[in-house]
């Protein structure tokens, strides 16, 4: 992925990574995590880390990322698209216009399978304009049949 990762610090010690496209901080977050209220804490039970980096381990564990973007991201064809990238990738989850004007991406597969869905979402072809992907690992929850627009 061009550009940088740079990674806030949350009171509870675990934080989201803020991507922008020019590598500077984007879509600051109030008290350091997702502003939809979700936590963005530290090491979750199986392996796998909460916060900004993906789980350790194999490119085929199991991961669920959730995602926030930020920019031109509503009324544009973006949760279609997304659907369509990740069916391809054979992820499941599902991506939702939040009321702030971001919208919210939660994908569960194989985490390799997870960093691609990342990396198309603030490349070139994007629909819209995003301008800062906040992200968060975690494991799965499972319970996710496909990919659905909400």
């Amino acid at each position: 992925m061009s550009g940088g990762y740079l990674t806030g610090d949350a009171p509870d010690g675990g934080a989201p990574d803020r991507w922008a496209p020019d590598g500077g901080m984007r879509g600051e977050v109030a008290d350091g995590g997702p502003a939809d209220g979700a936590s963005a804490g530290g090491a979750s039970a199986g392996g796998a880390s909460a916060g900004g980096a993906p789980p350790p381990g194999e490119d085929a564990e199991p991961a669920r990322l959730t995602a926030w973007l930020a920019g031109h991201v509503q009324g544009v064809g973006l949760r279609w698209w997304i659907r369509a990238r990740a069916l391809e990738l054979g992820l499941v989850g599902s991506a939702e216009n939040l009321e702030d004007g971001r919208v919210k991406v939660v994908a569960e597969g194989a985490v390799a399978r997870c960093r691609e869905l990342l990396a198309l979402l603030a490349g070139p072809g994007t629909p819209g304009r995003v301008t800062g992907v906040t992200q968060r690992w975690d494991v799965p929850r499972g319970g996710l049949a496909s990919f659905t627009e909400r």
